[in-house]
């Protein structure tokens, strides 16, 4: 049951943290949209600097 909750207040977190790291959010979603054929890995740069983003304004909250 305690798993429960911990995941249900990261899922509250979420909407604040992506607020927070909006502008890498928003590089890496042009990054996706850019070309229809999209492949894995073309946008990696651009993912790990949003996930580590996220990573860091949770550890701040």
């Amino acid at each position: 049951m305690e798993n429960i909750k911990r995941a249900r207040q990261r899922l509250q977190n979420y909407p604040s943290l992506l607020a927070k790291c909006s502008a890498s959010a928003a590089l890496y979603a042009t990054c996706v949209t850019r070309d229809l054929n999209v492949k894995q890995n073309i946008c990696e740069k651009e993912f790990i600097e949003f996930k580590r983003c996220l990573n860091e304004a949770a550890k701040r909250k």
